[in-house]
């Protein structure tokens, strides 16, 4: 079992920038391939990010790339997420997900396992 847990969301204006961080538990974490997902309110859960478990590869959904960064550090179990740049329309609940089989560029929410309770962040204009 993998718990995960996010935290660092709050209230931000259009331009400002927030770090959201995701701590797991599990000693295979650093085999695991980690992503961030968001939902709005009346929309599906949409990819954000994803990073690999062999070689820190990144990527990115094209609504956020030159804007967001995610990263791990294996030593602490935690996945990070920062966000530049922020606009209205980034305002979701974000997630923190777990792919156990660490399967490179997973866009798509089945493809992980566990979730966090997410957390919320929003953007005012």
């Amino acid at each position: 079992q993998v718990q995960l847990v996010e935290s660092g969301g709050g209230l931000v204006q259009a331009g400002g920038s927030l770090r959201l961080s995701c701590t797991a538990s599990g000693r295979a974490f650093r085999s695991y391939a980690m992503g961030w997902f968001r939902q709005a309110p009346g929309k599906e859960r949409e990819f954000v990010a994803t990073i690999n478990w062999s070689d820190d590869s990144t990527y990115y959904a094209d609504s956020v790339k030159g804007r967001f960064t995610i990263s791990r550090d294996n030593a602490k179990n935690t996945v990070c997420l920062q966000m530049n740049s922020l606009k209205p329309e980034d305002t979701a609940v974000y997630y923190c997900a777990a792919d156990l089989y660490g399967r490179r560029n997973g866009a798509i929410p089945r493809e992980y396992e566990y979730w966090g309770q997410g957390t919320q962040v929003t953007v005012s204009s």
